[in-house]
Parts: C-alpha cells; sequence; structure tokens
C-alpha cells in the first residue's frame, strides 16, 4: 500500500510533507514564541492560513490548492494559522520555552469543555495514541470565533511527534 494509499485509508499522515517538516534548526532553536508547522496532506483549494497571517509568513499561493509554503524569517508564532486551519494542520512549537526538556506547543482544540489552565493533558500522535502528559499553559481565542488555541507544555523530544491533546 502506498503511503498516499494509507493517508487516504487511515487519515494518518505516514511521511514528511511539505510544511511538515522542522524550520531550520538554528533559527527554531533561538525563536521566542515559536514558529509553525503546517502539515497539509492534500493539494486542496484552501488558504486561511495565508490570508490570517498578518506578517506575509504564509507565503502566498501560486494557486488556490498549493501546499503552504513558509518563511519562517518572518513568523512570530501568533497562532493566527491554528485558529483558522479548517483542517486543524497548523500548530506552532516553540523550543525556547522551559527548560532543556520542555517545549510549548500551540494546538487547535475545537472541543467542549475547554482545558483549563493549569490542567493536566494527553499528548496525542497522529494515530491518536497518548505518547506523553503535558500541562496547559494558556488558552486563547486569536480570532474571536470560539476556536480556541491550546498552549501546552510538553516534551521537547516529541514536539514533531505530537498533534493533539485529549482532557482527561
Amino acid at each position: 500500500m502506498t503511503d498516499k494509499q494509507k493517508l487516504f485509508n487511515s487519515g494518518i499522515l505516514t511521511e514528511e510533507r511539505p510544511g511538515a517538516v522542522s524550520p531550520p534548526r538554528e533559527l527554531w532553536e533561538n525563536k521566542k514564541n515559536g514558529l509553525v508547522i503546517i502539515e497539509c496532506p492534500q493539494r486542496i483549494p484552501c488558504n486561511p492560513c495565508h490570508t490570517s497571517c498578518p506578517t506575509g509568513a504564509v507565503v502566498p499561493f501560486d494557486d488556490i490548492n498549493d501546499q503552504p509554503q513558509i518563511d519562517y524569517s518572518k513568523c512570530t508564532g501568533c497562532a493566527r494559522c491554528v485558529a483558522v486551519c479548517p483542517g486543524l494542520a497548523c500548530f506552532v512549537v516553540d523550543l525556547t520555552w522551559g527548560d532543556e526538556s520542555r517545549a510549548l506547543m500551540k494546538l487547535p482544540y475545537e472541543m467542549l469543555p475547554s482545558p483549563e489552565e493549569g490542567r493536566q493533558v494527553d499528548c496525542l500522535n497522529r494515530e491518536g495514541k497518548v505518547v506523553a502528559k503535558g500541562t496547559v499553559v494558556r488558552v486563547t481565542e486569536p480570532m474571536h470565533d470560539k476556536t480556541k488555541v491550546v498552549h501546552v507544555e510538553v516534551p521537547k523530544d516529541l514536539v514533531m511527534d505530537i498533534r493533539a491533546i485529549k482532557v482527561v
């Protein structure tokens, strides 16, 4: 079975894709507030990540079906793209948060009830399996449209695996 077939049969991304790779390490390790990672699995007509970006970090699309490209030098980690993405494909990772072992992830959350600050949550991978525990640091609503962005302190070595949280 090809990776494309696996994606459409399971809904799980099984390979790196444009935007689903780590930002340049030298920039990422020193960028306060973090950098966005966008994991769009296919070409579809969608661009709210670009139109909501106040700094132009999500590069204009040549074709509305293009997968997002990011100019990391312009990203401020504001998480507006996280809040507007209909596919829950955007998230922000701040490696400058905490100590050597902890990072901050800004993840979309559309369930009720909203997690509370200070609460411990399960951190899930792309398959929905629990891979770690995290602590909710902050809950925001960047677009004032009831879509929450949950800021969660997580193990730094798992930021490329964690993609969602579950309130326990």
